[in-house]
Order: structure tokens, then C-alpha cells, then sequence
């Protein structure tokens, strides 16, 4: 049975860490409500017209006013965002995998995958709704298409980053290929992955709203679509705020997944940096 660390549990550890993760976030909230106060002062000084752009007091009043639509809206565009994200790492990893362990193939597919990125993926969406419909399908499948790519290229960063003694070490034991990639090449790969994962999330949001512009009937796309054919300026920018923070939050999900699944994986950390 391991012990506990020394000061583990206690009053003053929890309040350290609070203040450390409140230290962490305190630049970007400062620098945040500096940067929506000059944007209100700006507006009210130069007399802009919220037609054009909201203040963001309008924006807030919005956000209040149309509280339930939009977190109803934000529900199903996050739905779209989980769904088509789990699928598009999926397919990447396995993409990867493939390219990585058959030589042939991979010569072969990686080729058409680059080409296949260079196709603008707005191009795509009405294509896909008018294959599968105006439900989750086409918005799913668009995120995948989206997204896969920078899972896919840093698993192949990281399935190639493995020192060459290392592999030939193996290889001199008796390891197989599939056991070199199960026990070295895949843990190896890992932080790359989780790399991927982190740009992949953003992605999705991105290819859900895309999805949701090309044909829909609810979602923060939707949403903003409709604010816009009745001029509501400020409920655009509402459903922006909404978008940007569904996004926020799926990123540091991620993030908090990498940390449990890879924890000797370097990390960004805003308070020690030289």
C-alpha cells in the first residue's frame, strides 16, 4: 500500500494549488476585461453603430436575453463537436498506423491524403448534405474530414521518432514489427498524439459550425445565421462568445485527458517560464 505524500489532503495544499490555478489563468483574464473595456469605451466614444458592431454591455444583455436558445443551441453543437471529434481520432490513429507498419501502403496513401487536404472543406458541405441529409450525419462527417489530419500527421511524427538502436535493440531480441510498434513505437508516439488531439478539438468546433452554415435547423451555427438575416448584430456575437468557450472548454478537456494519459509528456506552463 503506497503512503501519501507529506501534506497531501491538507487545508493549505488545496488552497496552493487554487491559487496557483487561479495565477495561471489571472494574465488572460486581466488582459481579457482590458481588452472589452477598450472595445466599450471605443464604441461609446466613436458612436458606433451596434449594427456593426455590438458593445460588448449589448452582447452581455443578449447573452441573458436568449440564455435558454443559445444553451440549447450549444448543446447539439457540441454534440456534433464530441461525436465527430472521437471518429476523426479514431480514423487519424488508424491512418497512422497503417501508413506506419506497410511501407507500400503508406508510400501510396500519404500522397492522396495531402492531396485530399488541399480540397476547401467549405466546398464539401453542401456535398455532404446533399448525400445524407440535413441531420448529425453530414455535420459528423465534415468534422471528420476536417480534423483527422493533424491527428494523423504527428502520430506519424511520433511513430517515426523512435531512436533507430532503440528499434534495432528489439529487433535483435527477437521482437516482431507488430511488437516493436505495440511496445515501443506507440507509447513513443503518445505525446505526439495528444499534440494532434489538442489541434484536432479545435478543428471540430470549427468544421461543426461549417457543417451547421451549409444546412440546419438548430446549433450555434444556425443561430448565427438566423441573428444575421434579422440584423441582430449583438445575438452574432452572443453565439460567437458561446461558440469560443464550447471550444475552450473541449481544449482544456483535452489537455486534462493529456495529463493523465501521458504524464512525463512536456508541458506548457505559463508560471515557469525563462
Amino acid at each position: 500500500m503506497r503512503a501519501k505524500e507529506p501534506g497531501a489532503g491538507r487545508p493549505g495544499t488545496v488552497v496552493a494549488r487554487a491559487a496557483e490555478a487561479a495565477a495561471r489563468g489571472l494574465p488572460a483574464l486581466v488582459l481579457g476585461l482590458v481588452l472589452i473595456g477598450l472595445w466599450e469605451a471605443a464604441i461609446r466614444l466613436f458612436h458606433v453603430s451596434p449594427f456593426i458592431v455590438p458593445a460588448p454591455s449589448a452582447i452581455l444583455v443578449t447573452l441573458g436575453r436568449d440564455f435558454g436558445q443559445l444553451m440549447l443551441a450549444a448543446f447539439v453543437t457540441a454534440k456534433e463537436v464530441l461525436l465527430g471529434f472521437l471518429l476523426s481520432g479514431l480514423v487519424g490513429v488508424a491512418i497512422a498506423l497503417l501508413i506506419a507498419r506497410f511501407g507500400l501502403l503508406g508510400r501510396a496513401l500519404y500522397p492522396l491524403i495531402v492531396l485530399f487536404q488541399t480540397v476547401p472543406k467549405v466546398a464539401l458541405a453542401p456535398i455532404f448534405i446533399l448525400w445524407f441529409g440535413y441531420e448529425l450525419a453530414p455535420k459528423i462527417l465534415l468534422i471528420v474530414v476536417i480534423a483527422f489530419f493533424p491527428v494523423t500527421l504527428n502520430m506519424l511524427a511520433g511513430l517515426e521518432s523512435v531512436d533507430p538502436s532503440l528499434i534495432a535493440l528489439m529487433r535483435s531480441v527477437g521482437a516482431s514489427r507488430n511488437d516493436i510498434m505495440r511496445r515501443v513505437q506507440i507509447p513513443q508516439a503518445l505525446p505526439h498524439l495528444m499534440s494532434g488531439l489538442k489541434i484536432a478539438i479545435t478543428f471540430s468546433v470549427i468544421g461543426a459550425i461549417v457543417g451547421e452554415f451549409a444546412g440546419a435547423s438548430a446549433g450555434l451555427g444556425y443561430m448565427i445565421q438566423f441573428a444575421s438575416t434579422q440584423l441582430d448584430t449583438a445575438l452574432v456575437f452572443a453565439s460567437l462568445v458561446v461558440v469560443s468557450v464550447v471550444g475552450v472548454i473541449f481544449f482544456y478537456l483535452v489537455e486534462w485527458a493529456e495529463r493523465l494519459a501521458v504524464p512525463w509528456a512536456p508541458k506548457f506552463d505559463p508560471l515557469n517560464r525563462s
